[in-house]
């Protein structure tokens, strides 16, 4: 045993002392062999982030971003339009508005990978729809790509099936008056018209007569058509409603062609413009009205209520959502909705007042509006010529003659709200306004007011007339006499100067104004007035306008009369004058009182909204009242003629407004004062277009508004009239 032992120590020295002598021989020569390094693998790309990018592609719809994160397999199956239009279509049918996803889990291996997840389908027509998906994915070039089929639109589509809508509208809501009066409904008419040539003489004037009353068409509209038309030809008038026509007796009469229909029927030319129209969905918006939950077969609301308030009035169609074999053969029901009924809407507008303003107008070119002064209602807003919104109907034999109603310049146009014109001397109000306010007048300064104004000559401008030379220019070229009776109305107050709207007084103050630093003093207060901006009416399209800022003393003396390019819808006028008689305070103009359900109590829409004050002092507010109400008062006042002696007591601004043509603009805006706890006191602004005279042309239709508003009818006829409604032959 100790000999084994020795034998193993002496070993184990051997054994040690070689391996030092190696460790020193490799001291001695350094290596260049370095460690082997790890083998390095390349990570796997997020599933979830592919998944992730795809799904947020899905629900902004970019078809062309999920379409390039396909796998290359996918690509070879469903090409790239085909690919879109399967989601489009899908999504049509659904009437879906938003895509949410929710990615559940994901499962990786080294070439392929699953990933779960929902997706919610919001839709207008059956609330929401939520699926559960496993998507398939492929490494393709270091990317996980999308192995697809129809399934991951939805399950239930997955073999090529496809959905199909059926629809089931519910009727159209009807649009009211203030006071419950049907302005558009559904229900039985007659297109009404004339048979050239095709009348008993002795009855044509009988026959005229009825077929105007019936449609509210003026007979100067249609008897020329009837005379020069060739004889035999369908001249088109207008329609009514079917117990009406046949109560009248107008079907005996020989020349007259009346052929019945049924749809949604407008009562004639009763703020057509204002009410709107429906028209079927063209081409280009069909996909967008799908998505809303149309079926693209019905006629939308285009302008006005009928356009403003189109969600209100269509309620929600019934459906049935229908999977489909390949084929495209109804297999199975998805989802079922039941329609909601339409609500229908109660309007500010009275509609007698607003279709006897209309008459007032006389078939002229222009526009009227009639608002409370106290709560900014629309009692009437008046374009003029108007469409006959019926003859937008297919149903209606008169759709025959759209295209010729059409070719009428402008007659779609809204000129209450969406008309700009330059404002004449009604605008005084504003600049006599920046006068006061300014310090520099008061209302007792006073200028000489004469033929001639010619205080810009010193600076190069030109020499002004006042309107009261130009009449004498008038009157004698009239009278071939080298005088004239219309003389300069001499030395006036600023309140005096409104009344006989002495145009120098005014162009003086803009003048003078601008002179000593106050360059934008006129247009300053015509922003404050509301002009320049839009009123916030939102039932109706309207324009803002202008209100240019003058550089150079001409322009400061245009402006002060509302010329120098200034734009101004009449919507803004009336606003304006309202604010005057109430006070001061600017209303936000509104059309529409209240919503009626089918069931249920009325919802109130309008409340008063005051969107500003009038930036005057009540001191200065107060002499601008005064001078308005002398206006018509005052036997030197320009609406003297016509208001002097009116029953209800007014105040108002006559205007004459340079149009760029030979004849000018005609303005009235006014105000009435009666105070009558059933009649609330109105602001009514009036202007035809290329007619001449705000006194002449404008103002006798603002009295009749006025008549027909407190009295119920007109009480006196025009100057151009031989009786109510009919044209003299001769000028007025």
């Amino acid at each position: 045993m100790k000999g084994s032992c020795m034998k193993t120590a002496r070993w184990t020295r051997i054994m040690l002392l070689a391996f030092l002598f190696l460790a020193a021989c490799g001291n001695a020569t350094p290596t260049s062999t370095l460690p082997t390094p790890p083998a390095y693998t390349t990570p796997a790309p997020s599933v979830e982030n592919a998944m992730r990018t795809y799904l947020d592609a899905y629900r902004l719809e970019d078809y062309a971003s999920m379409y390039a994160l396909l796998s290359q397999a996918s690509r070879t199956v469903v090409s790239a339009e085909e690919f879109a239009k399967k989601h489009s279509e899908a999504l049509k049918a659904l009437s879906a508005t938003q895509i949410e996803y929710a990615i559940l889990s994901t499962l990786t291996n080294p070439n392929n990978s699953q990933a779960s997840f929902s997706l919610t389908y919001q839709t207008v027509l059956f609330d929401q729809f939520t699926r559960s998906y496993v998507c398939n994915l492929v490494l393709e070039n270091g990317n996980w790509r999308i192995q697809w089929d129809d399934g991951l639109i939805l399950p239930e589509l997955i073999g090529g099936k496809g959905l199909k809508t059926y629809y089931n509208p519910p009727t159209r809501g009807n649009i009211y008056d203030r006071n419950g009066k049907a302005i558009v409904f559904w229900g039985d008419a007659y297109a009404l018209g004339l048979v050239a040539g095709g009348a008993t003489v002795e009855l044509e004037d009988a026959l005229f007569r009825k077929v105007s009353l019936l449609t509210g068409v003026l007979r100067l509209t249609f008897e020329d058509a009837y005379y020069n038309y060739n004889a035999g030809d369908y001249v088109p008038v207008g329609e009514a409603l079917a117990g009406e026509v046949e109560s009248s007796g107008i079907l005996q009469f020989s020349g007259l062609q009346g052929i019945p229909y049924t749809s949604r029927f407008y009562l004639p030319l009763v703020a057509t413009q204002t009410v709107g129209h429906l028209l079927y969905i063209n081409q280009e918006e069909l996909d967008a009205y799908r998505r809303l939950g149309y079926s693209g077969a019905e006629r939308v609301g285009v302008q006005g209520i009928e356009q403003w308030g189109e969600e209100i009035l269509r309620g929600r169609s019934g459906a049935t959502l229908y999977v489909t074999t390949p084929e495209g053969a109804n297999e199975s029901v998805l989802a079922d909705s039941p329609a909601q009924a339409a609500a229908s809407l109660n309007l500010t507008l009275d509609a007698s007042l607003q279709a006897q303003a209309q008459a007032a107008m006389n078939g002229l070119p222009g526009a009227i509006v009639v608002m409370e002064v106290d709560s900014g209602r629309i009692l009437a807003m008046v374009s003029s010529p108007a469409p006959d919104n019926n003859w937008y109907d297919p149903a209606n034999y008169n759709f025959l003659a759209l295209g010729n109603m059409l070719s009428t310049p402008n007659i779609e146009l809204n000129r209450a709200s969406q008309g700009a014109y330059p404002l004449g001397s009604v605008f005084k109000i504003i600049t006599m306004a920046a006068g006061l306010e300014s310090g520099v007048f008061t209302a007792e300064s006073s200028y000489d007011c004469q033929y001639d104004f010619t205080e810009l000559v010193p600076h190069g401008g030109p020499v002004l007339h006042d309107w009261t030379w130009d009449h004498c220019q008038e009157e004698m070229l009239e009278n071939g006499t080298e005088t004239c009776t219309t003389k300069p109305s001499g030395t006036l107050t600023l309140p005096q100067g409104l009344m006989r709207s002495c145009n120098p007084w005014f162009w003086h103050i803009g003048q003078t104004l601008y002179a000593q630093g106050l360059t934008t003093a006129v247009s300053d207060m015509a922003a404050g007035f509301g002009l320049g901006q839009l009123t916030g009416i939102e039932q109706v399209e309207e324009k803002a306008g202008l209100i240019p800022v003058p550089t150079s003393l001409t322009e400061a003396t245009s402006l002060a009369i509302g010329q120098a390019g200034t734009l101004i819808t009449p919507l803004q006028v009336a606003d304006f004058i309202a604010a005057i008689a109430n006070g001061g305070t600017l209303y936000r103009p509104q059309l529409v009182e209240s919503m009626v359900p089918v069931s249920g109590s009325i919802e109130q829409v309008f409340q008063a909204e005051a969107r500003g004050t009038l930036p005057i002092s009540t001191e200065n507010l107060r002499i601008i009242q005064e001078a308005m109400r002398t206006v018509a008062t005052d036997p030197r006042g320009t609406a003297y003629s016509r208001l002097g002696t009116f029953a209800i007591p007014t105040a108002g601004k006559t205007g004459t407004a340079e149009s760029g043509s030979a004849t000018s603009h005609a303005w009235f805006a006014g105000y009435s004062l009666a105070d009558n706890p059933d009649k609330p006191d109105i602001a009514v602004a009036v202007i035809v277009e290329y007619q001449g005279e705000g006194s002449e042309w404008a103002l006798p239709i603002f009295r009749r508004v006025m008549e027909i508003y407190f009295f119920g009818s007109p009480q006196t006829i025009y100057p151009w009239e031989s009786s109510f409604g009919v044209i003299r032959v001769e000028e007025p």
